[in-house]
């Protein structure tokens, strides 16, 4: 399984959250807390947000370990919302097409799981994504595809209602092929200004996700950075970073964590 992170809140250094804290990303692409797969050397990836009218993306095969590049843009980079992943391929080749975040226009997307027997439902899933958005698919990922889906299902209007509809045209179809339990998935999203996150798992347990806990303590969790969050920043994580990480919360099975206008609301997401 992938690691990813994904933060919204006062402008800091992309290395305040992916260099500085314990066990932090990169930390985590050699040493992940995962028993089937601790590491995460496939690439990696990070988009950002900035005064520029869409994010930036920065991906790359290399181990996020061993990349000088990557420590070099993260300590000079400042952004008020980005996400970042690690890579453990699966039956996608390792490139840096199949690298998240993937992008679209303003919005960038981040997934850590799979649909099973995604071989049998591509070529179906493909042909259900729209024109407009056919062009952007650059890789092989189900990861992907399964954005593209979305967008096509109306993921610009609404967040959430896109990602059940992509959840249910999965399933529906896995089904079809005679696989009852398809999908597993952690879904990071942003347009800039707000943040979603899902946990999704069809036999109801999905990969695990985080959400940072209160912003004192988040800032006692990362001393070097308690001065920059401001007055509200929330980070959401595959795995916890920073000191104190039993204090992080984790999201429930099958929900949706939803951050907007300084708000963060956690509610069922039952597809």
């Amino acid at each position: 399984m992938c690691r990813w992170l994904a933060y919204i809140g006062g402008p800091i250094l992309l290395g305040d959250l992916i260099i500085k804290p314990k066990h932090n990303l990169i930390d985590q692409s050699l040493h992940a807390n995962s028993v089937r797969v601790p590491t995460n050397g496939d690439g990696f990836g990070i988009g950002w947000y900035d005064n520029q009218p869409f994010p930036g993306l920065f991906r790359s095969i290399r181990p996020a370990w061993n990349d000088p590049n990557l420590i070099d843009l993260a300590n000079h980079i400042e952004s008020h919302s980005f996400l970042a992943h690690i890579r453990a391929a699966s039956l996608a080749p390792i490139q840096e097409t199949n690298c998240h975040p993937f992008r679209y226009k303003n919005w960038l997307f981040v997934h850590n799981g799979q649909i099973t027997r995604f071989e049998l439902l591509k070529q179906e899933l493909l042909a259900m994504i729209s024109p407009k958005y056919f062009g952007n698919i650059l890789g092989s990922t189900d990861s992907e595809i399964m954005f593209h889906l979305a967008l096509t299902l109306g993921l610009e209007e609404n967040v959430p209602m896109a990602i059940e509809k992509m959840v249910r045209v999965v399933e529906s179809l896995s089904k079809e092929k005679g696989t009852a339990e398809s999908l597993w998935m952690t879904l990071g999203i942003s347009d800039g200004q707000n943040l979603w996150g899902f946990k999704y798992g069809s036999d109801g347990i999905a990969p695990t996700l985080f959400i940072s806990p209160g912003l004192d303590d988040l800032q006692r969790m990362n001393p070097d950075i308690e001065e920059k969050f401001g007055d509200f920043a929330v980070c959401l994580v595959s795995e916890p970073i920073g000191l104190y990480t039993e204090i992080w919360q984790p999201v429930p099975e099958n929900s949706k964590v939803v951050v907007f206008n300084k708000k963060i609301e956690v509610s069922s997401f039952m597809p």
